[in-house]
């Protein structure tokens, strides 16, 4: 499936919608109600992607160990996949990097992957492993078809559903010996989050134009 496939193009001509981080700030917090299992051991990872693989589209994120010094990299620790009701959160670090079997799956186009900035997550998980993905459909490029003027998951969020997601977590320790509540609840929200906005767009669209957050570009005259 192409990255476009199903997308009806309403680009707007004279505006679009954004919103400011003051307006995204006075939002209701985003909260995930359904259940999280922490991915840590290869029997853990094939029951996972038993349950996934019946999934038709589900929600992908990654998160890695934040470096706080000049030069240092560190590689993706946590691979987030997440369909409605479940989350996953594959710990890299601690499967000794990524199993054959989750591999398969993100290189395998039976199963639509959603989610955002998806460069940036590839190239990550191929510092891990050579990873040739299929079935993946990237946000950032859905978004502006729709009227859209952001391009982080946060506020692309804030705009179609009115609601916030804290990001208070995302500077934290990714391989620590244990994840703790607030660390798998930030995972769970992103991967969720992103299969929530290719639901909504794609089966319902979005109006920006009447929408709270439309913009109107100002009119420069060209000298």
């Amino acid at each position: 499936m192409s990255s476009d496939e199903g997308i009806v193009d309403n680009r707007p001509v004279s505006g679009s919608a954004k919103i400011s981080k003051e307006e995204l700030a006075t939002l209701p917090a985003l909260s995930f109600s359904g259940r999280i299992w922490v991915v840590d051991t290869p029997a853990k990872c094939a029951t996972a992607l038993a349950t996934l693989s019946k999934c038709q589209t589900v929600g992908f994120d990654t998160e890695t160990r934040p470096s706080f010094t000049r030069g240092e990299r560190h590689r993706v620790a946590l691979i987030q996949i997440s369909s409605d009701s479940e989350c996953f959160l594959f710990r890299l670090n601690c499967l000794g990097g990524i199993p054959e079997e989750l591999k398969l799956f993100l290189e395998s186009p039976s199963v639509i992957k959603i989610g955002l900035s998806l460069r940036d997550d590839f190239n990550a998980i191929n510092r891990v492993c050579e990873l040739h993905p299929a079935g993946f459909i990237d946000l950032q490029v859905m978004a502006p078809q729709y009227g859209i003027g952001e391009l982080s998951l946060s506020k692309i969020y804030g705009i179609v559903f009115g609601q916030r997601i804290s990001k208070s977590q995302r500077l934290t320790n990714w391989e620590a010996d244990e994840l703790n509540e607030s660390q798998q609840h930030y995972a769970a929200i992103d991967a969720w989050a992103c299969l929530n906005l290719w639901k909504k767009l794609d089966t319902e669209g979005f109006d920006a134009k009447n929408s709270r957050w439309w913009k109107e570009k100002e009119e420069i005259d060209e000298p």
